[in-house]
């Protein structure tokens, strides 16, 4: 990895001083380097909308717009050929494996000095996946769980969306409304929802979800067919 190639990154956190010390790291690494900053999940969309290769995303699992792993598992549905890598607080070797599990390339701990963030980062823009060499990646999930998150691998970027709003206990027209379709549509996104993950039940899909999301997504979904 040549210092003078020009990368572009986006780093995505709703906290401006840590987006700082993250600009601080990957400036280090390289000569020139288009680094777009986004607060919230729906700035993240956008910035990706908006065309441009981009050779990293920096994504918090905890920001506005995402629950638990549903930034990350929209992203990789969306975008797959855009690396991400995860940067969060939450250390539990369990979301570092269900990160990985869902697609990423890398998990950063906030903890990490700046030196520790650019090794890392510089090994994945060189095709790597760097996780933190204590943490045993191999350790089995129960059945259940591995069974489950195969089945929301299978969703489909609209259908994540839609798995969020759900977990919001937004109601088919809110959701239509926010995507910028009908209610129709919404209806057959949750009924794919409810068959991929094998419930019969709205509610039951946001409990599910929830299951593997360490407690980050809240079972208050509204019981709407």
């Amino acid at each position: 990895m040549s210092p003078s190639t020009e990368y572009r990154l986006v780093i995505a956190d709703d906290h401006p001083l840590f987006r700082g010390a993250l600009r601080e790291a990957v400036g280090g690494l390289f000569e020139h380097t288009d680094i777009a900053e986004a607060g919230s999940f729906d700035e993240v969309s956008q910035i990706l909308d908006a065309g441009g290769d981009v050779d990293l995303i920096l994504l918090d699992l905890s920001m506005p717009g995402v629950r638990g792993f549903s930034g990350l598992m929209y992203l990789r549905a969306q975008y797959p050929s855009v690396p991400v890598v995860v940067v969060s607080a939450n250390d539990d070797p369990s979301v570092i494996r269900r990160c990985m599990d869902f697609g990423a390339s890398g998990f950063i701990p906030k903890t990490l000095d700046v030196e520790g963030m650019r090794a890392a980062i510089a090994g994945v823009l060189e095709g790597g996946v760097w996780t933190p060499p204590d943490v045993d990646l191999n350790a089995g999930n129960d059945a259940a769980s591995s069974e489950l998150m195969a089945r929301l691998t299978t969703l489909t970027p609209q259908q994540v969306r839609v798995l969020m709003m759900l977990s919001e206990g937004l109601l088919n027209k809110q959701i239509a409304y926010e995507l910028g379709v009908s209610e129709a549509t919404v209806k057959a996104h949750v009924s794919a929802i409810l068959q991929k993950l094998g419930v019969e039940s709205r509610t039951q899909a946001v409990i599910a979800a929830s299951r593997i999301e360490v407690g980050q997504w809240p079972q208050n979904a509204v019981a709407e067919g």
